[in-house]
């Protein structure tokens, strides 16, 4: 039984490590939040031109300890707000 469990977990580990985002914080401006912008390499189908897409994310920082220019890697989580679904895993 021990072992299932184990295999179980394991596996929720391995689907949220896909999950993780990394990016530059570009806004240290509120309490508690951060905003991330997350860039994306993407090709057009047809052209095959490669065009930067980039994403911005509000991100929990329970001690705002995070400032402009940060590199941080973070994990989705259950919705803190409207737009904050995302906590803070490491910093690199």
């Amino acid at each position: 039984m021990a072992e299932q469990t184990n295999a179980i977990n394991s596996k929720n580990i391995i689907s949220k490590s896909k999950s993780l985002k990394k990016g530059i914080v570009v806004s240290d401006k509120m309490d508690k939040t951060i905003v991330v912008e997350v860039d994306i390499l993407k090709q057009h189908p047809k052209y095959k031109k490669r065009y930067v897409s980039s994403g911005r994310y509000k991100v929990h920082d329970e001690n705002n300890q995070f400032v402009n220019g940060d590199k941080v890697t973070f994990q989705p989580c259950r919705p803190i707000s409207k737009d904050k679904k995302w906590t803070v895993v490491i910093d690199d």
